[in-house]
């Protein structure tokens, strides 16, 4: 079973949209002055628990750009819970719904797209998603991870020692996670924080990219403005 292409097309929510809605967040309207940004499009991947919604969401408004969850989006479409989406349907269905999801999300502009955890391991999607634009990596300790998870009934962590789970799963993904372009770490440190080291260290991405002639993202190294 597959998405209808046409029903994982993100809409446009209403301003003030929360950080877990699958919509985007309409960027908002500056058209007396000028948007200084280093991309019109940018990825979070990670682990889950390494606060991509949150920073994600931070980033859009930061950057005035849309917000997108493919997670939350996927629940959406499907109508259903991602626990339900796994016990009804099976991790095969939902990884094919987040294949397409991939798909559309990296035909957006202006978004700021996060990433489910197990997105990025998937090699068809990360090669979309790389040759969109950057993937910001956010890490975090499984001590961390399983602190910020435990209470959540998120179905690879369905087990009788999770902590034990985390550090399996993220040692796998790891090598797939270390494919992003940028990484930052979120352990301790507010999200607020987060975003400010992102959007520098985006700046010096684009401005490499800019210095070397890239030209993947009409923004990229040009501060130009929207």
């Amino acid at each position: 079973m597959t998405v209808p292409p046409e029903s994982v097309t993100p809409e446009f929510g209403p301003s003030g949209s929360e950080p877990n809605s699958g919509a985007a967040r309409p960027a908002p309207n500056f058209s007396m002055g000028l948007i200084e940004r280093p991309v019109s499009w940018v990825a979070l991947a990670g682990f889950m628990g390494t606060g991509k919604s949150r920073v994600g969401w931070e980033l859009s408004r930061a950057l005035a750009l849309h917000f997108v969850d493919t997670d939350k989006l996927i629940t959406r479409v499907v109508g259903k819970s991602i626990p339900e989406v796994f016990e009804q349907e099976g991790e095969a269905y939902f990884r094919a719904c987040e294949q397409e999801v991939v798909r559309r999300v990296s035909r957006l502009d202006h978004a700021v797209v996060s990433l489910g955890g197990g997105t990025f391991i998937h090699e068809e999607n990360r090669r979309a998603l790389l040759e969109r634009g950057p993937v910001v990596v956010l890490w975090a300790t499984p001590e961390t991870v399983y602190q910020r998870t435990k209470h959540s009934d998120r179905p690879l962590l369905a087990t009788a020692d999770p902590l034990s789970r985390i550090r399996t799963l993220m040692t796998e993904r790891e090598p797939s996670y270390r494919q992003g372009t940028i990484h930052v770490h979120s352990d301790g440190r507010p999200s607020e924080e987060i975003v400010e080291e992102v959007i520098e260290r985006l700046w010096d991405w684009a401005d490499v990219n800019a210095a070397w002639g890239e030209d993947s993202d009409p923004s990229e190294g040009e501060r130009a403005a929207d």
